[in-house]
């Protein structure tokens, strides 16, 4: 091997080694990405694709599913009904910001008479109310209702600290004329010092076997921080048997709850 060849191949090899150096900077953050939790992948701290470990978004074998307790529907005047579906979560931490649902409606002989379809978001544990107002069904009797989630719900991770601060309380709750023009009002507040915006408040009528004998509901654009109101509601017509307990179930979404 001559002294020119020796040079020219130190040359070529100095030339091949700086490509491969440089090439491998290059491609080397496209095939080593770190982690994400929304690359489709399982991988990280992830004990599914996307989900559990650091990831906000929790894994469905990791919560438990919302328990339907019941649902029915109520007679507001002859031909409309206002329908409910009283649901339970029972995960702590984690809550769903939107999920579609549906209820069906059946007469005495169980036959399909309509539907009301619609969205919700699932608050982190407790009881929670999902009401459909002014559902129109002619001249049928809905004796049958059904609800369900006609979608695969997304749960999320909410922060501890802000459920436990996040406080909507219910007080001095009065039913009156329950025989001639029903009126129920009550006082809530916001015991936080969060702004929680748009809240559908519910209220369920029990009897003395706690069998629910109507429903109804109204609606707070926002509550402030430590902001109290008074809350109104009202039927259209008699109430039909002797309500023994009231509950009232203030609907308001976590995600969107900012401290303000």
């Amino acid at each position: 091997m001559t002294w020119a060849f020796k040079r020219q191949f130190s040359y070529i090899f100095v030339l091949v080694l700086f490509f491969a150096v440089f090439g491998t900077m290059i491609a080397y953050p496209k095939f080593s990405k770190e982690p994400t939790c929304f690359d489709g992948k399982q991988n990280g701290s992830e004990t599914g694709i996307d989900c559990g470990g650091l990831c906000v978004n929790a894994c469905l074998a990791q919560v438990d599913k919302v328990s339907i307790l019941w649902a029915r529907a109520f007679r507001v005047v002859p031909g409309r009904y206002n329908a409910i579906a009283y649901l339970e979560n029972h995960n702590k931490n984690t809550a769903i910001d939107k999920i579609n649902y549906r209820f069906r409606f059946a007469d005495e002989n169980n036959i399909y008479i309509g539907k009301r379809e619609g969205s919700a978001f699932i608050s982190s544990s407790g009881k929670l109310a999902i009401f459909e107002p002014g559902i129109d069904v002619g001249n049928s009797v809905p004796v049958y209702t059904t609800f369900e989630f006609t979608e695969t719900p997304k749960w999320v991770t909410v922060s501890e600290t802000k459920i436990n601060q996040v406080k909507v309380l219910v007080s001095n709750i009065i039913l009156s004329d329950e025989k001639t023009s029903p009126r129920l009002s009550a006082t809530i507040k916001n015991n936080s010092l969060f702004t929680v915006p748009e809240i559908d408040v519910v209220t369920i009528l029990y009897d003395a076997g706690h069998n629910a004998i109507s429903a109804s509901h109204t609606y707070i654009d926002k509550l402030k921080g430590e902001e109290i109101k008074d809350i109104t509601f009202t039927w259209p017509l008699p109430i039909m048997g002797e309500v023994i307990a009231k509950e009232i179930i203030p609907m308001y979404n976590i995600f969107s709850v900012k401290l303000k």
